[in-house]
């Protein structure tokens, strides 16, 4: 699945939120321990949205998998999902901006804001600094130097998540729900 599919796929199902946002939020609630499983995870992200129709929607399963297994990647291929190079760098970057809200409001719906001060500075620091991009609002010249930047930015956000996602599964604290199975497969 890539950003223009689940673009598409939330504009037939009427959704109200962006593909960079959706992905951000399950990632962020699933990073932080969310324990809402594929056939409930629109429910524990708070959507306002009637999703009658729309609820067992193969490509939302999809996207609830593909989401878990880029975070159990062994390899660390885990990428925000956002639009691809052809699109313009405003867009792109707008698109990070989004993502960056949604994963803060996932983690926050999983309830790893419980845990807050209980956490290393590394990674009290890189939740403050996704908050600060999910605050921004950037200026382009159009040139290289923009291309490059946006590069930084999305590999501190890839590595940042998953620096956060190690360090919430040795949290005890987020274990408030009753524990799930594993998600790994062995």
């Amino acid at each position: 699945m890539n950003h223009r599919e689940l673009a598409d796929t939330l504009t037939r199902l009427q959704l109200g939120v962006s593909a960079s946002d959706l992905h951000g939020s399950l990632t962020g609630y699933l990073c932080a321990g969310g324990q809402a499983g594929a056939a409930d995870w629109l429910d524990a992200l708070a959507l306002d949205a009637d999703l009658a129709d729309g609820q067992d929607d193969p490509s939302l399963g999809l996207l609830y998998r593909y989401c878990r297994e880029q975070l159990d990647d062994t390899d660390l291929g885990f990428e925000p999902m956002l639009p691809g190079d052809e699109v313009a760098i405003e867009l792109r970057a707008e698109a990070l901006v989004e993502w960056c809200r949604g994963f803060l409001g996932g983690v926050g719906l999983a309830g790893a804001t419980a845990v807050k001060g209980k956490v290393s500075a590394e990674a009290s620091e890189i939740m403050q600094d996704l908050g600060t991009i999910a605050a921004s609002n950037f200026d382009y010249a159009g040139d290289e130097e923009d291309e490059t930047a946006l590069a930084e930015v999305l590999e501190f956000v890839r590595v940042g998540v998953l620096l956060l996602q190690s360090e919430f599964e040795a949290e005890p604290v987020r274990r408030r729900h009753t524990p799930a199975p594993s998600r790994r497969l062995h």
